[in-house]
């Protein structure tokens, strides 16, 4: 029981970091939220989801064939974990959230097409896989010690917390749609990669304590 509450919150944890960054599909998302409705932006949203669980699922498999080296070298992969989040806080912190945005061209799109581009959107992006291995990196998400189960809690975490961040997104929308501007997901960047910056940092400390240890 406690390494399926590991699993899940550590899941939830990854899910809404790798959703979180407002790059051009939260820029879609929102676009949709703001001039067809809350629901167009969040089946977008769902669409990011299932496209960053497919990344996690890519890199989960990857990183299982050197598992063993993973447990034996583990502070310094938690440390090359956690210079990849620093690179991709900084990376938040100055980048313009509008940048790639393409406007959509359907003027009334399905529930399915706000799906399919939102996950087009996203897995166009193969960069993610360095957030998310970072984030496996610092969450110690894969261990010898667990089993598919946990695994399976684990990944379905990681779904939750994307869905809901999207939930979230869309909700905060819909209520400000009056108010909110390109000068508030610049905000939202900006906290998102200093939360991922204030991770990467107890990251580096926690690896460099166990190196001397």
């Amino acid at each position: 029981m406690e390494y399926l509450l590991y699993m899940l919150w550590r899941g939830l944890a990854v899910g809404v970091l790798v959703s979180a960054p407002m790059g051009p599909v939260g820029m879609l998302c929102i676009q949709r939220a703001l001039h067809r409705g809350r629901r167009a932006g969040l089946y977008t949203g769902v669409g990011a989801a299932i496209s960053d669980l497919l990344y996690c699922l890519i890199t989960g498999f990857g990183l299982s064939f050197i598992e063993d080296f993973l447990k034996q070298n583990e502070s310094i992969i938690t440390l090359v974990g956690s210079a990849v989040l620093i690179a991709f806080g900084v990376y938040l912190l100055r980048s313009n959230p509008s940048k790639g945005l393409r406007t959509p061209q359907e003027s009334r799109g399905s529930i399915y097409k706000n799906i399919l581009t939102g996950f087009l959107f996203t897995v166009s992006n193969p960069l993610i896989l360095f957030l998310i291995i970072g984030l496996f990196a610092r969450f110690n998400f894969l261990a010898p010690e667990l089993q598919y189960y946990h695994y399976l809690v684990g990944y379905a975490g990681i779904l939750a917390g994307a869905l809901a961040w999207w939930w979230l997104v869309t909700a905060f929308v819909d209520k400000v749609r009056t108010h909110f501007n390109l000068r508030s997901m610049w905000l939202v960047n900006r906290i998102i990669g200093g939360i991922i910056l204030c991770f990467a940092l107890a990251g580096i400390v926690t690896g460099i304590r166990d190196m001397v240890q």
